[in-house]
């Protein structure tokens, strides 16, 4: 093979909160990498995830959803989504089918040097065929977008046509990465994100966004992997609620991380979890520093 026939390059997934990147990402990857759940705006950083596909490599980079809010944590998510916007070789723009088109209308302001993108559209199979065509209508209007491609991962739905579809605009260029990895992320901040998963899904509304997590440690033994963790968040109110009477709540966020790491490491693990009040800390720049944010 020579190398006038690898096309490699930057994908940017980007969309309203909730529309379906992270789960996107993980279907093409075709493993569990980057966090994903049903509440809005659960990814804070930009994620890098490799697919290698007919010889070429795609590099998709996941982002917080395009939103407005004032907290500096908040702030901090507009901006990783913002510079994928300047930084890809091509954009995927994801939103749900049944939605309006104003998401897609802010996109387009926001993406200023107009970089070529492709519309997706998930959740098709939430719909009947003739419901699926009066949304595709809506985009009709609008001539910016390279192709439009309604996908489910549920159904696994339009996966082949989407990954050929972007190769066909990404550049030749010879492998940015190792071909045998599936992430640039260390696996640290992999792990971080699996266990704010489990966040998301077991506590109250407020809790997981007042709440983060630090790996402090990990030991990684013939036999067992040993993870250290401690979730923040910053209220001692929610330091209970987290942790739950004798122990039972936080016991439960456990075994269901710890399962989470298993099928990701594809050996035993062994997780610890405590908790920490660090009051304010969304608003605190240094602390935010210290997590990982605002490097």
């Amino acid at each position: 093979m020579q190398n006038l026939d690898i096309r490699s390059g930057f994908i940017g997934v980007v969309g309203e909160p909730n529309a379906g990147k992270s789960t996107l990402i993980n279907w093409l990857v075709g493993q569990k990498i980057a966090l994903t759940s049903k509440k809005a705006n659960a990814t804070r950083k930009r994620m890098n995830a490799i697919v290698m596909y007919k010889h070429h490599q795609l590099i998709f980079v996941d982002t917080p959803g395009i939103h407005q809010k004032e907290k500096l944590l908040n702030k901090f998510m507009l901006n990783e989504a913002l510079k994928v916007l300047g930084d890809s070789d091509i954009l995927l723009y994801i939103a749900d089918i049944r939605k309006d088109i104003q998401g897609y209308e802010k996109f387009l302001q926001l993406n200023l040097k107009k970089i070529p993108h492709i519309v997706v559209l998930t959740k098709i199979d939430t719909l009947k065929k003739e419901e699926i065509f009066k949304n595709l209508q809506k985009y009709e209007r609008f001539s910016d977008y390279l192709d439009i491609i309604p996908i489910s991962s549920t159904m696994n739905i339009n996966k082949d046509i989407l990954l050929d579809t972007i190769i066909k605009y990404l550049p030749i260029h010879p492998y940015y990465f190792d071909t045998e990895i599936i992430s640039t992320e260390n696996i640290k901040d992999i792990y971080k994100e699996l266990i704010r998963e489990v966040l998301f899904e077991r506590l109250n509304d407020e809790i997981p966004y007042e709440s983060d997590i630090i790996i402090e440690k990990i030991q990684e033994l013939d036999d067992i992997e040993k993870v250290y963790a401690m979730i923040i968040t910053q209220k001692d109110s929610q330091k209970s609620m987290i942790i739950g009477k004798k122990g039972k709540k936080i016991k439960e966020i456990g075994i269901l991380a710890r399962k989470l790491l298993e099928n990701f490491s594809g050996k035993k693990v062994y997780l610890e979890l405590y908790v920490k009040t660090i009051p304010n800390w969304t608003k605190n720049r240094k602390m935010l520093e210290e997590i990982g944010y605002f490097e």
